[in-house]
C-alpha cells in the first residue's frame, strides 16, 4: 500500500498522496459538475418553477432520509479499516465490510420507515401536490436502497480514488442523457424521477461490484454470519459509530432542513429557487467534499502509520489549501452569481442571487474547515466533533426563528452563516486543542520507550 514517487522513489508526503486523491475526485467531479449544471438548466427550463419546486422538495426530502437512516457507515469503513489493510488482515476488514453493509440495509428499511410518515402524514405541510405523493415516496424508497456508504468507505480505505471517479461519474452522465432524452420525448416530473431513481439504484450495484474486485479476498458473503463480530475487533468501534452518526445526522439537518423549511414557511415556488441557488453553490464549492474525502482517508492513514509532526502538518496544509480555495469562489459568486442562476433557470430564478451568496459563504466557512473533523476523528476525539455539529445546527435554528418570519428564504440562508460561523470556529479551537494533545502524547510515548 506504500505510493512512491514516480521518479525519485521516495514515499511520497501525506499531503502529495492527499493531492493525488484529489486530483483523480476532480477529474471525476468535474466532469460531474459540467454535467450537472447542463441536466439542472433542462430540469429547471423543461418543468418551471413551481414543478421544480415540487422536484426539489421530493428530492431534497430523500437526501435527508439518506443521511439520516445511512448511518454514514463509509467512516468506520475508513476509521478501522485501514489498520486491517496496514496490518493485511483481511478477514478483519471483510467483517468490519459486511458489517457496515448490513447496518445499511437496516439504515434502508428504517428510512422507508420514516419516509412514508412523512409523505403520507405531512404532505400539505411541505405544500406538496397530492397527486404526487406516491411517486414521492417511491422515490424516496429507491434513493434509500440505492445507498453506497459501505463500499464507498471500501474503496476509500484502499485508497483507490482513482476507481471512484469512474463509478460516481455514472450518476452526472446518466442524468444528463435521461434528462436530454426526457425533454425531447415530453418533459414530465414524474419521469425524472423515476429516471433519477433507476440511475441511483445502477450506480449502487457497479459500486459493490468494485468493492468486490478490488478486495476479493475481504468482500465475501462468507463474512456475513460473523460481521458484528467486528464490534469486539475494533475497540472504540460502537461509540465512534454512534457519535459519527449523531454527528452526520446533525449535518443532514443543518444541509437540508433548511429546504424543507422554506417549503413550509414560504411554498414550493421559493423551494424551486432555494435547491438551484443550494445545488449550484454546492457544485460550485465541490472542493470542499473533495478535500474531505481524501483529506479523512490520509489523515486516519497518517493516525495509524505516520509520525505526530507529520500529522500534524497534514492538518495545517489542507486547512490553508481550502481557506484560498473558497475565499476565491466567494468572490467569483459576488460578482457573476446572478447571471448564471438566470442562465441556467431563467429570469425567474435570477432573484436567487440573495440565496446564493450566503449559501456559498456557509460552503466556503465549511471548506476552509475541511479538516478539523477528520483530525478530531483520527485522535480519537470524535465526541467534540458531534458537540461541534449541535451547535452549528442549534445556533442556525435560533437564527431562523429570528429571521425567517422577516426575511423569508433569504433569512434561512443567512442563519446558516450564522450557525456554520460559529460551529467551525467551535471546531477548528476543539481540532487545534487535539493535534497539540496528540503531540504530546507522542512525547510521552517516546520517552517512556
Amino acid at each position: 500500500m506504500t505510493d512512491t514517487a514516480a521518479h525519485e522513489g521516495r514515499p511520497r508526503s501525506l499531503i502529495a498522496r492527499m493531492l493525488t486523491d484529489v486530483a483523480w475526485l476532480i477529474g471525476g467531479k468535474g466532469f460531474g459538475a459540467v454535467c450537472s449544471l447542463i441536466y439542472l438548466a433542462i430540469l429547471t427550463r423543461s418543468l418551471g418553477l413551481k414543478d421544480f419546486g415540487h422536484f426539489a422538495l421530493i428530492f431534497g426530502t430523500s437526501q435527508a432520509l439518506i443521511a439520516i437512516a445511512g448511518f454514514q457507515t463509509w467512516r468506520t469503513v475508513v476509521r478501522f479499516g485501514v489498520k486491517h489493510i496496514h496490518d493485511e488482515d483481511w478477514a478483519g476488514f471483510g467483517r468490519l465490510s459486511m458489517m457496515a453493509f448490513l447496518l445499511d440495509v437496516l439504515g434502508a428499511v428504517i428510512g422507508c420507515l420514516i419516509a412514508y410518515i412523512v409523505f403520507y402524514q405531512f404532505a400539505v405541510e411541505l405544500d406538496l401536490n397530492p397527486t404526487l405523493i406516491d411517486t414521492a415516496f417511491w422515490f424516496n424508497v429507491a434513493a434509500l436502497w440505492a445507498l453506497v456508504s459501505a463500499p464507498t468507505g471500501i474503496v476509500r480505505a484502499l485508497d483507490r480514488f482513482d476507481v471512484a471517479v469512474y463509478v460516481e461519474a455514472l450518476v452526472p452522465a446518466g442524468r444528463l442523457i435521461a434528462a436530454a432524452v426526457i425533454a425531447l420525448t415530453g418533459p414530465s416530473l414524474v419521469l425524472f424521477l423515476i429516471a433519477w431513481a433507476v440511475i441511483d439504484l445502477i450506480e449502487a450495484a457497479v459500486y459493490w461490484i468494485v468493492a468486490r474486485r478490488l478486495s476479493p479476498q475481504a468482500i465475501r458473503l462468507k463474512y456475513l454470519p460473523r460481521a458484528f463480530e467486528a464490534r469486539h475487533e475494533n475497540p472504540g468501534l460502537v461509540r465512534f459509530f454512534g457519535i459519527t452518526y449523531l454527528s452526520a445526522t446533525l449535518e443532514a439537518m443543518f444541509k437540508h432542513g433548511p429546504l424543507l423549511a422554506v417549503g413550509y414557511f414560504v411554498g414550493t415556488s421559493a423551494a424551486g429557487i432555494y435547491r438551484l441557488a443550494q445545488q449550484l453553490a454546492q457544485g460550485l464549492t465541490k472542493l470542499s467534499a473533495l478535500l474531505s474525502r481524501a483529506a479523512y482517508a490520509q489523515i486516519a492513514r497518517a493516525s495509524v502509520a505516520s509520525a505526530a509532526q507529520e500529522f500534524r502538518n497534514l492538518a495545517s496544509q489542507t486547512t490553508k489549501l481550502a481557506a484560498i480555495g473558497g475565499a476565491i469562489v466567494v468572490i467569483a459568486v459576488a460578482t457573476f452569481g446572478g447571471h448564471i442562476l438566470a442562465l441556467l433557470g431563467g429570469e425567474d430564478f435570477r432573484n436567487g442571487y440573495t440565496i446564493l451568496l450566503p449559501l456559498v459563504i456557509v460552503s466556503s466557512i465549511e471548506l476552509a474547515g475541511v479538516a478539523f473533523e477528520p483530525v478530531l476523528h483520527a485522535t480519537g476525539r470524535a465526541r467534540l466533533s458531534l458537540l461541534s455539529r449541535f451547535v452549528t445546527v442549534a445556533v442556525a435554528a435560533v437564527a431562523i426563528g429570528f429571521l425567517v418570519h422577516g426575511y423569508a428564504e433569504q433569512g434561512i440562508a443567512w442563519s446558516l452563516v450564522i450557525g456554520a460561523g460559529v460551529g467551525n470556529i467551535v471546531m477548528g479551537m476543539l481540532a487545534y486543542l487535539s493535534l497539540r494533545q496528540q503531540g504530546v502524547s507522542t512525547i510521552k510515548d517516546i520517552s517512556e520507550t
